[in-house]
């Protein structure tokens, strides 16, 4: 998901500083996201894929049909 996460960002044109703050959390927790040191909590998933302009399974990277 790391990537991902960093490949979705970059696509939509914003920062890590732009998505953290969308996000209500710090760009540094969006670094950790970024480079799997952790992962998003769950209740957070909807909120960063409507963010990034992608469905969670997307997010996820689950293949979708």
């Amino acid at each position: 998901m790391s990537d991902t996460i960093r490949e979705l960002r970059e696509k939509a044109g914003i920062s890590q500083g732009e998505l953290a703050k969308a996000m209500g959390v710090t760009q540094g927790a969006v670094s950790q996201w970024e480079n799997g040191m952790s992962h998003p909590k769950i209740p957070l998933l909807k909120r960063l894929a409507e963010t990034l302009g992608v469905t969670v399974d997307e997010l996820i990277g689950k293949e979708t049909a």
